[in-house]
Protein backbone atom coordinates (compact mmCIF):
# COMPACT_ATOMS: atom_id res chain seq x y z
CA UNK A 1 0.00 0.00 0.00
CA UNK A 2 1.06 3.60 -0.52
CA UNK A 3 2.65 5.32 2.49
CA UNK A 4 0.35 7.64 4.44
CA UNK A 5 1.16 11.33 4.23
CA UNK A 6 0.64 11.65 7.94
CA UNK A 7 3.57 9.38 8.77
CA UNK A 8 5.82 12.16 7.40
CA UNK A 9 6.71 13.58 10.81
CA UNK A 10 8.54 16.53 9.26
CA UNK A 11 5.32 18.06 7.95
CA UNK A 12 4.11 21.02 10.06
CA UNK A 13 0.62 20.71 11.59
CA UNK A 14 -0.76 23.49 9.35
CA UNK A 15 0.27 21.56 6.23
CA UNK A 16 -1.26 18.35 7.57
CA UNK A 17 -4.54 20.15 8.26
CA UNK A 18 -4.54 21.61 4.72
CA UNK A 19 -3.89 18.15 3.24
CA UNK A 20 -6.75 16.60 5.20
CA UNK A 21 -9.15 19.35 4.16
CA UNK A 22 -8.24 18.82 0.50
CA UNK A 23 -8.79 15.08 0.81
CA UNK A 24 -5.20 13.90 0.38
CA UNK A 25 -4.25 10.75 2.27
CA UNK A 26 -1.24 9.03 0.67
CA UNK A 27 2.12 9.95 -0.81
CA UNK A 28 1.08 8.55 -4.21
CA UNK A 29 -1.69 11.13 -4.46
CA UNK A 30 0.89 13.92 -4.69
CA UNK A 31 2.70 12.27 -7.59
CA UNK A 32 3.14 14.72 -10.46
CA UNK A 33 2.07 17.77 -8.44
CA UNK A 34 4.24 20.87 -8.47
CA UNK A 35 5.04 23.09 -5.51
CA UNK A 36 3.19 25.97 -7.21
CA UNK A 37 0.00 23.99 -7.81
CA UNK A 38 -0.02 22.57 -4.26
CA UNK A 39 0.53 26.03 -2.78
CA UNK A 40 -2.51 27.31 -4.68
CA UNK A 41 -4.73 24.28 -4.00
CA UNK A 42 -3.90 23.91 -0.30
CA UNK A 43 -3.62 27.62 0.48
CA UNK A 44 -0.14 27.29 1.98
CA UNK A 45 3.08 29.22 1.44
CA UNK A 46 5.26 28.19 -1.50
CA UNK A 47 8.05 27.34 0.94
CA UNK A 48 5.76 24.93 2.79
CA UNK A 49 4.62 23.30 -0.46
CA UNK A 50 8.25 22.86 -1.54
CA UNK A 51 9.00 21.24 1.81
CA UNK A 52 5.98 18.98 1.30
CA UNK A 53 7.26 17.85 -2.11
CA UNK A 54 10.72 17.17 -0.66
CA UNK A 55 9.33 15.22 2.30
CA UNK A 56 7.25 12.94 0.08
CA UNK A 57 9.89 12.18 -2.54
CA UNK A 58 11.71 9.65 -0.39
CA UNK A 59 9.45 6.88 -1.65
CA UNK A 60 10.72 6.01 -5.12
CA UNK A 61 10.19 3.20 -7.56
CA UNK A 62 6.97 1.61 -8.78
CA UNK A 63 3.97 2.44 -6.57
CA UNK A 64 2.53 -0.80 -5.22
CA UNK A 65 -0.97 0.52 -5.89
CA UNK A 66 -0.40 0.28 -9.67
CA UNK A 67 -0.29 -2.92 -11.68
CA UNK A 68 2.71 -3.85 -13.80
CA UNK A 69 0.39 -4.06 -16.82
CA UNK A 70 -0.75 -0.45 -16.40
CA UNK A 71 2.84 0.75 -16.16
CA UNK A 72 3.87 -1.04 -19.38
CA UNK A 73 1.41 0.97 -21.51
CA UNK A 74 2.41 4.03 -23.57
CA UNK A 75 3.26 6.97 -21.33
CA UNK A 76 2.07 9.75 -23.65
CA UNK A 77 -1.14 9.43 -25.69
CA UNK A 78 -1.42 11.24 -29.02
CA UNK A 79 -4.78 12.02 -30.60
CA UNK A 80 -5.46 12.77 -34.28
CA UNK A 81 -5.58 16.51 -33.66
CA UNK A 82 -2.10 17.97 -34.04
CA UNK A 83 -2.97 21.31 -32.42
CA UNK A 84 -4.15 19.49 -29.29
CA UNK A 85 -1.04 17.32 -29.14
CA UNK A 86 1.17 20.38 -29.54
CA UNK A 87 -0.52 22.46 -26.88
CA UNK A 88 -0.30 19.54 -24.43
CA UNK A 89 3.44 19.26 -25.03
CA UNK A 90 3.35 16.31 -27.51
CA UNK A 91 0.28 14.54 -26.13
CA UNK A 92 -1.73 13.69 -23.02
CA UNK A 93 0.35 11.95 -20.32
CA UNK A 94 -1.19 8.71 -19.08
CA UNK A 95 -2.73 8.95 -15.64
CA UNK A 96 -3.74 12.58 -16.16
CA UNK A 97 -7.00 14.43 -16.76
CA UNK A 98 -7.98 16.48 -19.81
CA UNK A 99 -10.95 18.84 -19.47
CA UNK A 100 -12.34 19.90 -22.86
CA UNK A 101 -14.71 22.88 -22.91
CA UNK A 102 -16.30 24.66 -25.81
CA UNK A 103 -19.54 26.12 -27.14
CA UNK A 104 -22.20 23.96 -28.81
CA UNK A 105 -21.02 22.79 -32.20
CA UNK A 106 -17.33 22.71 -31.27
CA UNK A 107 -15.47 19.44 -31.67
CA UNK A 108 -15.17 18.61 -27.95
CA UNK A 109 -17.17 15.37 -28.22
CA UNK A 110 -15.26 14.41 -31.38
CA UNK A 111 -11.98 14.94 -29.51
CA UNK A 112 -13.20 12.79 -26.61
CA UNK A 113 -14.19 10.06 -29.08
CA UNK A 114 -10.76 10.27 -30.68
CA UNK A 115 -9.17 9.37 -27.34
CA UNK A 116 -11.62 6.45 -27.15
CA UNK A 117 -10.19 5.35 -30.50
CA UNK A 118 -6.62 5.62 -29.18
CA UNK A 119 -7.36 3.28 -26.29
CA UNK A 120 -9.49 0.88 -28.31
CA UNK A 121 -6.71 0.48 -30.86
CA UNK A 122 -4.38 -0.43 -27.98
CA UNK A 123 -6.89 -3.04 -26.70
CA UNK A 124 -7.50 -1.07 -23.51
CA UNK A 125 -10.86 -0.79 -21.83
CA UNK A 126 -12.92 2.42 -21.87
CA UNK A 127 -15.77 3.56 -19.64
CA UNK A 128 -17.84 6.20 -21.43
CA UNK A 129 -20.25 8.06 -19.15
CA UNK A 130 -22.75 10.29 -20.98
CA UNK A 131 -24.75 12.79 -18.93
CA UNK A 132 -26.67 14.71 -21.61
CA UNK A 133 -27.43 12.18 -24.35
CA UNK A 134 -24.81 13.89 -26.51
CA UNK A 135 -23.14 10.68 -27.67
CA UNK A 136 -24.93 7.38 -28.21
CA UNK A 137 -23.45 3.87 -28.20
CA UNK A 138 -24.13 3.71 -31.95
CA UNK A 139 -22.12 6.90 -32.49
CA UNK A 140 -19.19 5.38 -30.62
CA UNK A 141 -19.46 2.15 -32.61
CA UNK A 142 -19.60 4.06 -35.91
CA UNK A 143 -16.46 6.06 -35.08
CA UNK A 144 -14.55 2.96 -34.05
CA UNK A 145 -15.76 0.95 -37.04
CA UNK A 146 -14.05 3.50 -39.29
CA UNK A 147 -10.91 4.13 -37.25
CA UNK A 148 -10.35 0.97 -35.19
CA UNK A 149 -12.08 -1.78 -37.20
CA UNK A 150 -10.52 -4.65 -35.26
CA UNK A 151 -11.45 -3.45 -31.78
CA UNK A 152 -13.51 -5.63 -29.46
CA UNK A 153 -16.88 -4.19 -28.46
CA UNK A 154 -16.32 -5.66 -25.01
CA UNK A 155 -13.63 -3.02 -24.45
CA UNK A 156 -16.21 -0.20 -24.40
CA UNK A 157 -18.63 0.17 -21.52
CA UNK A 158 -21.32 2.83 -21.99
CA UNK A 159 -23.12 4.33 -18.97
CA UNK A 160 -25.86 6.96 -19.06
CA UNK A 161 -26.29 9.24 -16.03
CA UNK A 162 -28.55 12.29 -15.75
CA UNK A 163 -28.85 13.40 -12.13
CA UNK A 164 -26.35 14.73 -9.64
CA UNK A 165 -26.98 11.86 -7.16
CA UNK A 166 -26.32 9.36 -9.97
CA UNK A 167 -23.00 11.07 -10.73
CA UNK A 168 -21.92 11.12 -7.08
CA UNK A 169 -22.79 7.45 -6.59
CA UNK A 170 -20.82 6.55 -9.71
CA UNK A 171 -17.78 8.51 -8.51
CA UNK A 172 -17.97 6.89 -5.08
CA UNK A 173 -18.08 3.43 -6.66
CA UNK A 174 -15.50 4.17 -9.37
CA UNK A 175 -12.77 1.85 -7.98
CA UNK A 176 -15.19 -1.09 -8.29
CA UNK A 177 -16.04 -0.11 -11.89
CA UNK A 178 -12.43 -0.35 -13.06
CA UNK A 179 -10.97 -3.53 -14.50
CA UNK A 180 -7.27 -4.34 -14.92
CA UNK A 181 -7.56 -3.53 -18.64
CA UNK A 182 -9.39 -0.20 -18.15
CA UNK A 183 -7.24 2.66 -19.41
CA UNK A 184 -9.67 5.50 -20.07
CA UNK A 185 -12.68 7.11 -18.39
CA UNK A 186 -14.73 9.66 -20.36
CA UNK A 187 -17.11 11.92 -18.43
CA UNK A 188 -19.18 13.55 -21.16
CA UNK A 189 -21.06 16.77 -20.23
CA UNK A 190 -20.08 16.63 -16.56
CA UNK A 191 -21.58 20.06 -15.93
CA UNK A 192 -25.08 18.96 -16.96
CA UNK A 193 -26.13 17.22 -13.69
CA UNK A 194 -25.33 20.42 -11.78
CA UNK A 195 -27.65 22.43 -14.04
CA UNK A 196 -30.62 20.46 -12.70
CA UNK A 197 -29.85 21.73 -9.18
CA UNK A 198 -30.00 25.55 -9.37
CA UNK A 199 -31.00 25.55 -5.68
CA UNK A 200 -27.65 24.07 -4.64
CA UNK A 201 -25.95 26.29 -2.07
CA UNK A 202 -22.43 27.43 -3.07
CA UNK A 203 -20.90 25.78 0.00
CA UNK A 204 -22.61 22.47 -0.79
CA UNK A 205 -21.58 22.67 -4.44
CA UNK A 206 -17.97 23.27 -3.41
CA UNK A 207 -18.10 20.23 -1.12
CA UNK A 208 -19.51 18.02 -3.89
CA UNK A 209 -16.87 19.21 -6.36
CA UNK A 210 -14.27 18.30 -3.75
CA UNK A 211 -15.66 14.76 -3.53
CA UNK A 212 -15.42 14.41 -7.31
CA UNK A 213 -11.86 15.81 -7.28
CA UNK A 214 -10.73 13.27 -4.71
CA UNK A 215 -12.30 10.37 -6.64
CA UNK A 216 -10.61 11.46 -9.88
CA UNK A 217 -7.25 11.87 -8.15
CA UNK A 218 -7.45 8.47 -6.52
CA UNK A 219 -8.30 6.81 -9.85
CA UNK A 220 -5.38 8.49 -11.61
CA UNK A 221 -2.91 7.57 -8.90
CA UNK A 222 -3.99 4.06 -7.92
CA UNK A 223 -5.00 2.75 -11.36
CA UNK A 224 -2.94 4.98 -13.68
CA UNK A 225 -6.30 5.87 -15.25
CA UNK A 226 -6.48 8.55 -17.94
CA UNK A 227 -9.61 10.72 -17.78
CA UNK A 228 -11.18 12.93 -20.46
CA UNK A 229 -13.96 15.30 -19.38
CA UNK A 230 -16.17 17.46 -21.57
CA UNK A 231 -17.92 20.51 -20.14
CA UNK A 232 -20.23 23.26 -21.28
CA UNK A 233 -19.31 26.95 -21.17
CA UNK A 234 -20.90 29.64 -18.99
CA UNK A 235 -20.95 33.43 -19.15
CA UNK A 236 -18.93 35.22 -16.46
CA UNK A 237 -19.29 38.96 -15.91
CA UNK A 238 -16.23 41.04 -15.05
CA UNK A 239 -15.71 44.57 -13.70
CA UNK A 240 -13.31 46.97 -15.48
CA UNK A 241 -10.54 45.86 -13.07
CA UNK A 242 -11.09 42.19 -13.90
CA UNK A 243 -12.87 41.22 -10.68
CA UNK A 244 -16.12 39.23 -10.67
CA UNK A 245 -19.30 41.19 -11.31
CA UNK A 246 -23.00 40.69 -12.00
CA UNK A 247 -25.06 41.22 -15.14
CA UNK A 248 -26.20 44.54 -13.66
CA UNK A 249 -22.78 46.08 -12.97
CA UNK A 250 -20.39 44.08 -15.17
CA UNK A 251 -18.30 45.82 -17.83
CA UNK A 252 -17.70 42.79 -20.03
CA UNK A 253 -18.65 39.15 -20.38
CA UNK A 254 -16.35 36.20 -21.02
CA UNK A 255 -17.04 32.52 -21.61
CA UNK A 256 -15.50 30.12 -19.10
CA UNK A 257 -15.87 26.37 -18.34
CA UNK A 258 -19.07 26.02 -16.39
CA UNK A 259 -17.86 24.14 -13.30
CA UNK A 260 -14.61 26.03 -12.81
CA UNK A 261 -11.43 24.24 -11.66
CA UNK A 262 -12.51 23.04 -8.19
CA UNK A 263 -13.42 19.48 -9.23
CA UNK A 264 -10.05 18.86 -10.90
CA UNK A 265 -6.83 17.78 -9.10
CA UNK A 266 -4.54 20.64 -10.05
CA UNK A 267 -1.40 18.51 -10.16
CA UNK A 268 -2.92 16.10 -12.70
CA UNK A 269 -5.15 18.21 -14.92
CA UNK A 270 -5.06 20.05 -18.24
CA UNK A 271 -7.88 22.51 -19.02
CA UNK A 272 -8.46 23.02 -22.73
CA UNK A 273 -10.96 25.43 -24.33
CA UNK A 274 -12.02 25.24 -27.98
CA UNK A 275 -12.78 28.64 -29.52
CA UNK A 276 -14.30 28.28 -33.02
CA UNK A 277 -13.84 31.23 -35.36
CA UNK A 278 -15.67 29.59 -38.26
CA UNK A 279 -17.26 26.20 -38.88
CA UNK A 280 -13.91 24.62 -39.68
CA UNK A 281 -11.27 26.76 -37.96
CA UNK A 282 -10.42 28.45 -34.69
CA UNK A 283 -8.05 28.12 -31.76
CA UNK A 284 -7.54 25.76 -28.85
CA UNK A 285 -6.41 27.39 -25.62
CA UNK A 286 -4.71 25.84 -22.61
CA UNK A 287 -6.09 27.53 -19.50
CA UNK A 288 -3.90 25.59 -17.10
CA UNK A 289 -1.82 22.45 -16.76
CA UNK A 290 -0.22 20.36 -14.01
CA UNK A 291 2.69 22.81 -13.81
CA UNK A 292 0.30 25.42 -12.39
CA UNK A 293 0.30 27.59 -15.52
CA UNK A 294 -1.49 30.87 -14.84
CA UNK A 295 -4.37 32.17 -17.01
CA UNK A 296 -2.36 35.24 -18.08
CA UNK A 297 0.13 32.87 -19.71
CA UNK A 298 -2.49 31.09 -21.79
CA UNK A 299 -1.05 29.07 -24.64
CA UNK A 300 -3.06 28.68 -27.82
CA UNK A 301 -2.80 26.94 -31.17
CA UNK A 302 -4.72 27.48 -34.40
CA UNK A 303 -6.67 24.58 -35.83
CA UNK A 304 -8.38 23.76 -39.11
CA UNK A 305 -10.79 20.86 -39.35
CA UNK A 306 -9.99 18.67 -42.34
CA UNK A 307 -10.75 15.29 -40.80
CA UNK A 308 -7.96 16.01 -38.33
CA UNK A 309 -6.73 19.29 -36.93
CA UNK A 310 -3.87 20.99 -38.71
CA UNK A 311 -2.01 24.04 -37.43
Amino acid sequence: MSRSLFYCSSLPPSTQVALRRAGYQTVDELSGASAESLSKELGIDIADSQALISATQAQKGVPLSQSVASLSRPIVLKCSYSAVNKILGSGLPRGHILEISGPPGSFKEALALDFVRVFAQADEGVIFVDMQNMTTPNAISNVLADTAPHYSQQLIRYIRLHTLPDLLIFMQNLPAELRPTTGLLVLNSISFPFQSRPDLLPSRKTALLGIIRQSLLQACVSSNLTIVVTSQMATKMLSPDGSAATFDNGAKAIMMPQLGPDYLPSGRSYRLVIVPQSRAAGVVRLLSGPSGQLPNNIAQENYALTGTITV
